[in-house]
């Protein structure tokens, strides 16, 4: 398995590969694993009625599928990894704005990903130390994330598989062996605890915005925009909405207790214990690994966007580009086993969630301009250039993102704040609707008479080469 050379820079036409179809095959993947699981649990433990959950759930997959698809979408036309599109509207510095708060989604979920895998690796070895699983965990995390793009993908495809197995036949036993039927109708239906599910799962989806078109960035460029969407839309929305609605059926049929007192264990519990347990971790452990690798990936790049902000830099040289996947899943690792410790888990993944309202804002800057305002035509080799048109710091941007983020205050509904009128609205959560509705009203309009728009699409003079006054780093 050959390692991937390019990093922030364009990814030339000469070097696209693969099918849009493994779009499906990844994210499928990706999605269908424990952590989706316990996000489609957290539904019932706040509350909702099991049919209502999954109603909710599959409609706030669709939402947020909707929106991380068209980000996927970028990908073949621009060659970039998702973060340097973002220079276009932040500018080439300013895009360091939401980047630091997306690393810190990154290591919230890399870290909930080594304390769950650190215990589907003891299951596995019979060991009881939890440092050793969550060791060896960060060891492959690092070690996939260091190779790239291929691996990546091919693992994703194996746990496309095996996850479908899997988790097929804890469904199966599931049915078989527990009173499914009693987890519906056990609270009464309300609009605060169905919006939830539906902010669960579309915050669950826009999760992967700041780096999925990284994973399509090798396609062909011509490429269609609609079969990237639909590839991609597919195979998270499936994915997602079948390890959610398992994890409701679950808490319902066990109890919430059960369950979340220990997500990995239950699961061996319900396939029926021995050899069978064992293959079941090992699917926890190969799904985990492939969503894992993307955040050390995706922390990676936004490491870099940052840096090569702010120095000029068009490029890196792998002993840079490894030092950082090191550097980033060593972090990860060593938090992770402190939280561990001390039970700090929970809280942090409270604040994870809560970092949620920082990327809609994001997301609507970059889709408004992508499609509606540039209209896919980019200068790419002015996003390397902070003195170019694009600028150092896009104030519009900035300032319309400031907006979306303040708005979401009051309609906020979390562990860590609860704003007034989510408290008069029986704790519904609105703060995400609000923020798409406010950033498109400030930004559109706003954007529309300031924006740089070339005439076309720019790659600069030969697909490879740097943009003008740019060096590599390392």
């Amino acid at each position: 398995m050959t390692r991937e050379i390019r990093t922030i820079e364009r990814v030339p036409e000469a070097e696209r590969h693969g099918r849009v179809s493994n779009q499906f095959s990844l994210w499928f993947g990706v999605n269908l694993q424990i952590t989706a699981v316990v996000d489609g649990a957290i539904a019932i433990t706040f509350g909702a009625e099991a049919m209502a959950a999954i109603i909710g759930l599959f409609i706030g997959n669709v939402i947020g599928g909707i929106t991380m698809a068209l980000h996927s979408a970028q990908g073949p036309r621009l060659g970039l990894p998702q973060m340097i599109s973002s220079r276009v509207q932040f500018g080439v510095k300013g895009a360091a704005l939401p980047l630091v708060l997306t690393i810190l989604m990154y290591l919230g979920f890399q870290m909930t990903s080594v304390v769950l895998c650190g215990q589907a690796l003891n299951l596995i070895f019979g060991w009881n130390a939890p440092v050793w699983g969550m060791v060896l965990f960060g060891l492959m995390t690092t070690c996939v994330a260091v190779v790239g793009y291929r691996l990546i993908h091919m693992i994703g495809r194996i746990a496309s598989v095996i996850g479908l197995i899997g988790f097929g036949y804890i469904a199966i036993r599931l049915f078989a062996g527990y009173d499914v039927q009693s987890a519906f109708g056990q609270v009464d239906f309300t609009w605060a605890s169905f919006i939830l599910a539906i902010a669960l799962a579309a915050g669950w989806q826009m999760t992967f915005a700041p780096y999925v078109a990284d994973y399509s960035r090798y396609l062909p460029q011509r490429t269609s925009v609609r079969a990237t969407f639909w590839s991609t839309f597919l195979g998270s929305v499936i994915g997602a909405q079948i390890a959610m609605t398992l994890g409701v059926l679950i808490v319902g049929a066990l109890g919430t207790d059960a369950f979340l007192s220990s997500q990995v264990g239950s699961l061996g519990e319900i396939a029926g214990g021995g050899l069978v347990a064992i293959f079941i971790y090992a699917v926890i452990v190969v799904n985990k690994l492939s969503v894992n690798s993307l955040n050390a990936y995706g922390g990676f790049m936004c490491i870099l966007t940052i840096i090569t902000g702010w120095t000029n830099h068009r490029s890196v040289s792998q002993a840079v580009r490894t030092s950082i996947i090191v550097g980033f899943t060593v972090f990860a690792t060593v938090v992770a086993l402190i939280a561990n410790e001390v039970g700090f888990l929970t809280v942090f993944k409270n604040f994870v969630l809560a970092l949620l309202t920082v990327f809609i804002p994001w997301s609507v800057i970059n889709l408004v301009d992508y499609y509606l305002i540039s209209k896919e035509r980019v200068d790419i080799p002015a996003l390397y250039d902070p003195s170019g048109p694009y600028r150092a710091f896009n104030w519009v941007a900035i300032a319309s993102y400031g907006i979306g983020v303040l708005a979401q205050l009051p309609f906020m509904s979390q562990a860590v704040y609860v704003g007034p009128v989510a408290r008069a609205l029986g704790g519904a959560d609105l703060s995400w609707l609000i923020a798409i509705a406010v950033t498109f009203a400030v930004y559109f309009p706003w954007a529309r008479r300031t924006q740089y728009v070339p005439d076309r699409l720019i790659t600069g003079s030969a697909d490879d080469s740097p943009a003008r006054g740019a060096r590599a780093l390392g």
